[in-house]
């Protein structure tokens, strides 16, 4: 046998007992990877010695991100999470890739456009926002517990990023907190449905983490009684951390809901 096949059977070897592209590695899917919350959260796996699938929209953040782990192992897929054809594809280049998938993190989201009342809202904005946050998770959970549960070992994890908006809206963002809404509901089902086949499921609600979604934090947001004020905000290697927590858990343990955020922003009394 000749080197090139002899690397070959090691290949097909590895993936056949998951060890993934380097073996020891678990490995990980993430949408948004490209930039904030989802980049963070890829360099603390990466640091951890997990390998990685990065997903987003475009190519450059991806391979930014990829860069920025280092000589951890990541492959890029540029996915739109709301296309069931491109997420399937996601997920088949992963199982190629690594032969195993231990962990989804849930990441893409979008808030939609701000600052519009609720009577202004165009249907095609409701639509897009419902399209990424709320269909574009189901697909990529369908596809990760399908995965999960055909493989062997059999299991995996699953992190939804929800929101403190999963809790409490503020003015104008009713398009995003309905989904953050929803986003617990899927988060509840995955784990009911995922317990035969040793599938948890968490969530982690995360309020102003400093990323480009939330700069205008930094310069005033519409409050609850009508002001602008300036929010304090976290750093986003903060929820990274505990990202990283919720995943290295055994299989047998799972933080079912977590909330990271900036201590002194409006949550509790935000209504």
């Amino acid at each position: 046998m000749n080197t090139e096949q002899t690397e070959q059977t090691e290949q097909t070897e590895r993936a056949a007992r998951g060890d993934g592209g380097r073996p020891g590695r678990k490995v990980a899917v993430l949408t948004g990877a490209g930039s904030g919350i989802g980049r963070a959260v890829a360099l603390a796996l990466a640091s951890a010695g997990w390998s990685l699938a990065l997903a987003g929209r475009r190519a450059e953040p991806l391979a930014e991100t990829a860069a920025a782990a280092g000589d951890t192992e990541a492959l890029c897929v540029t996915t739109d999470v709301t296309d069931a054809d491109e997420v399937a594809a996601l997920f088949t280049a992963v199982r190629e890739r690594f032969g195993r998938l231990d962990l989804l993190f849930n990441n893409a989201g979008t808030f939609g456009p701000g600052g519009v009342p609720l009577e202004d809202l165009a249907a095609a904005d409701w639509r897009a926002v419902v399209d990424v946050n709320l269909t574009g998770s189901f697909l990529c959970a369908q596809a990760a517990y399908r995965q999960m549960k055909e493989q062997d070992p059999q299991g995996g994890r699953i992190i939804n990023n929800g929101s403190i908006s999963a809790h409490a809206p503020r003015p104008h963002s009713i398009a995003y907190t309905a989904t953050k809404h929803a986003i617990t509901g899927l988060t509840k089902s995955l784990s009911l449905d995922g317990r035969p086949y040793r599938i948890a499921c968490g969530q982690i609600d995360i309020g102003n983490a400093a990323t480009e979604m939330t700069e205008r934090m930094r310069t005033g947001i519409l409050q609850a009684n009508g002001e602008l004020a300036v929010e304090p905000v976290m750093a986003a290697a903060d929820v990274a951390r505990t990202v990283l927590h919720m995943a290295e858990l055994p299989l047998e343990a799972n933080v079912q809901f977590a909330t990271v955020m900036a201590t002194n922003m409006p949550y509790v009394g935000r209504g």
